[in-house]
C-alpha cells in the first residue's frame, strides 16, 4: 500500500485556460448563442491571442487544474485528505525533440507524449518498485503552482 500520493505533469507548453465570446448571429447557430470572438488580442506582453487566453500548462492541461489538488486540496490533513498522506509533486517541463529520429520527444511535457518522457517512466518504475516520496526526490517544480494555488479561495 502506498504511504504518499504523487502528482505529475508537464508544463512549459502555451495551454487555453479561457476564452473572449460573443453573440452568434440570431439567424444562425440559433442553439449555440456565442461563439469565440478571434479578433481580440492583447498586446505583445499579453496571454491573449485571437480570443483565447493562454497560460502554463501540458497543451491540453493548464498547469492549476493538473497540479491545485496535489498543491494544496490534498496537502497537510484537509478534508480531501483527512489522515494527512504526503503528496508531491513531480513537473516535467517540456523540451521538444531534438530530431525525428527522436520520435514524440523523450523529455517531452505534452499532455499524451510524457509518457514516453525517460525522467517520468524512472519514477514511476522507482515509486512501484516501493520508493517513498523523499527518496524520489520530493516536490520538483517549475511552475507557480503553489503560488497560483494559495491564492485559489476554497475550504479545504
Amino acid at each position: 500500500m502506498f504511504s504518499f500520493l504523487i502528482s505529475v505533469f508537464g508544463v512549459g507548453i502555451p495551454t487555453k485556460r479561457s476564452y473572449v465570446y460573443k453573440l452568434s448571429p440570431t439567424d444562425r447557430c440559433k442553439s449555440i448563442p456565442f461563439r469565440i470572438d478571434s479578433s481580440v488580442d492583447g498586446d505583445k506582453d499579453s496571454c491573449l491571442r485571437g480570443g483565447v487566453y493562454l497560460t502554463d500548462g501540458d497543451e491540453s492541461v493548464p498547469v492549476i487544474s493538473a497540479g491545485f489538488m496535489c498543491a494544496k486540496g490534498w496537502r497537510g490533513r484537509t478534508r480531501f485528505n483527512p489522515s494527512g498522506i504526503s503528496t508531491h509533486i513531480r513537473e516535467y517541463r517540456h523540451k521538444p525533440p531534438a530530431s525525428l529520429l527522436e520520435g514524440r520527444g523523450l523529455e517531452s511535457g505534452a499532455h499524451v507524449d510524457i509518457m514516453g518522457n525517460l525522467a517520468l517512466i524512472y519514477v514511476v518504475l522507482r515509486v512501484a518498485a516501493g520508493a517513498r516520496g523523499a527518496e524520489i526526490g520530493g516536490d520538483k517544480v517549475y511552475s507557480d503552482i503553489f503560488r497560483m494555488s494559495e491564492r485559489t479561495n476554497l475550504r479545504l
